[in-house]
């Protein structure tokens, strides 16, 4: 029987006691934090865990050990297990899609087939959520502008711009996004303004995004924009100059806004799945935006002037893999994780094998049918297989090419999806980078699977194998081995095969007790800025279509 959820949120105190309850519970599990299943067999990554537990799980179904992720355990499994499994379970944040009826004057609408060209129907649901909540949320505040960061090419700008009718001001680091965007919003007006003309209706201007090409990718870059001043191509996208010194202290009250257009209007800074410290950096922004009613702040050798003007951020973050950690003892450092001063305190640092694992969608592992779990393991146990056979012919290569194998990440994605879509009527597979790590030179082992049947293959695994490593090295432009090389890494790895399956499932157990670890971090960065921003987290999607599903929503309550 599952435990009753416990921990709340709702104060920094709160947040802190969950975050050290998180701390406190995984910091004997650290062999599973920091290990990547790459190295299985090469490090015997088995030993370090319970034997009663590898023992128990080295006879279930997949299917039984791919519902571990999601908290779901077996009435003849060991106490301790049990135990294990349902504690991560009750430290994780919920991650049901919230009820939106719940929510007075929010209303999630269909897009047209207009604006939903070139979606697909993860970011169509997505967009659909997303902008109801960012219109919501403007109202509550009083705002009319949404600056989208990391707007891509401009799906929710243009949403929140046409169909609610908002002012938006889509971010980006790339001008050939803006330009899609831009060429995207003008068909889009085009198309409504013939429609109103063969409906005879009145015609209206309509709200266009306005594009700012801009790497806010980084607090460096962000201190760079003071004096970046926005100026107009001859197409009439905006852009900020890159002329600017990285030394130079940031205003952030005109920084990332067209001075001119924009300077009377209350916004709302809004972010779909911005990547790494991007997500990071809005917050940041938005807090300091809103703490200080004393004018200038002085905060890590930056120069604030106080800014009314945003009086919301909805993050919905991303790819914490790609996250920045510094080390605890630098003073105000603005890396991506951690980033409260509670969480440096508590000394917690999550390396990226460990931010890979917080990646992970144990929603959607769990939607997988029994076949393709057992593909899944059978892909690990190979790739492990292959790191003994680079250790010791060609150990140069793992220091020089540490990323081997991700040639096969988007064959992997599109061939999950597609099981997923028949099975659930939902999208692709999980993306996280230990995932990536873990199945390598993906297109060569499903044609050599695609061309055997079930029985051959359980016959002529040896083969399979030898085949595995003759790709793989030729990916990597090396010369192939003789047999017996090959041979004797199969025979002292083949034994152990069956436990690769228990020990990703268990590692694959902490992926959302970290994930909720990084949220409630960020969470806890508003909450212990101001009392006067009322902040939360609320799981805005479905979350086997989108795995990275939580909101942090954060609006200035002062007067």
């Amino acid at each position: 029987m599952a435990e009753e959820f416990k921990y709340s949120c709702n104060t920094a105190s709160e947040t802190l006691q969950w975050i050290h309850a998180i701390i406190n519970f995984i910091a004997p599990y650290r062999y599973f934090l920091d290990a990547h299943v790459v190295n299985f067999f090469k490090d015997r990554l088995w030993e370090p865990v319970d034997k009663e537990w590898m023992d128990c799980l080295r006879k279930e179904s997949v299917g039984n050990l791919l519902r571990i992720p999601s908290g779901v355990v077996q009435d003849h499994w060991p106490g301790s297990l049990k135990e294990f499994i349902l504690t991560l379970r009750s430290l994780s944040l919920s991650r049901e899609q919230a009820d939106f009826q719940e929510f007075s004057g929010m209303h999630i609408a269909s897009l047209s087939n207009v604006l939903a060209q070139g979606m697909n129907h993860k970011k169509k649901h997505e967009v659909e959520a997303l902008s109801a909540l960012v219109s919501l949320v403007a109202k509550q505040v009083g705002a009319r502008t949404v600056v989208d960061v990391g707007a891509g090419q401009g799906y929710l700008a243009q949403v929140l711009a046409f169909d609610y009718q908002l002012s938006v001001i889509a971010i980006d680091a790339c001008s050939h996004h803006g330009k899609i965007t831009d060429a995207r919003a003008e068909r889009i007006r085009k198309h409504y303004a013939a429609k109103m003309r063969k409906n005879c209706s009145e015609q209206r201007e309509f709200s266009v995004p306005k594009t700012v090409t801009c790497r806010v990718l980084s607090s460096d870059t962000l201190r760079a924009l003071s004096n970046s001043p926005v100026e107009n191509d001859h197409a009439g996208n905006q852009h900020l100059s890159q002329k600017c010194s990285v030394s130079q202290p940031s205003r952030l009250a005109e920084d990332i806004l067209p001075s001119r257009s924009y300077s009377d209007s209350t916004l709302v800074i809004a972010g779909l799945h911005a990547c790494g410290d991007l997500s990071v950096t809005m917050l940041r922004v938005s807090a300091r935006m809103t703490m200080n009613v004393h004018g200038l702040l002085h905060l890590s050798d930056w120069t604030f002037l106080e800014c009314d003007k945003a009086k919301a951020v909805i993050s919905v973050g991303c790819c914490y893999n790609l996250l920045s950690e510094e080390a605890i003892d630098i003073a105000d450092s603005c890396c991506g994780f951690p980033v409260s001063q509670g969480v440096k305190s508590a000394g917690v640092m999550l390396d990226k094998s460990a931010r890979d694992l917080a990646c992970q969608s144990a929603d959607r592992w769990r939607g997988l049918d029994e076949h393709a779990g057992l593909h899944n393991f059978e892909l690990h146990a190979l790739r492990a297989a292959f790191q003994i056979v680079l250790f010791r012919h060609y150990p140069n290569i793992l220091r020089e090419c540490p990323t081997i194998g991700r040639q096969g990440k988007a064959l992997r994605r599109q061939q999950n999806q597609r099981i997923l879509e028949s099975n659930l009527h939902h999208g692709g597979p999980s993306e996280s980078g230990e995932a990536r790590e873990s199945v390598s030179f993906l297109h060569e082992y499903s044609s050599i699977q695609s061309s055997k049947n079930c029985k051959s293959r359980a016959v002529d695994g040896y083969s399979l194998f030898v085949k595995f490593c003759e790709s793989g090295l030729g990916r990597l432009h090396l010369p192939h081995l003789e047999d017996t090389a090959y041979s004797a890494v199969w025979r002292e790895s083949e034994s152990y095969f069956e436990l690769i399956g228990p020990y990703w499932s268990l590692r694959a157990a902490l992926g959302p007790v970290l994930e909720t670890l990084i949220l409630l971090d960020r969470l806890l960065l508003l909450q212990e800025y101001d009392s006067d921003l009322e902040a939360s987290l609320l799981p805005i999607f479905n979350p086997v279509l989108s795995p990275r599903n939580m909101a942090i929503i954060a609006k200035k309550i002062r007067k």
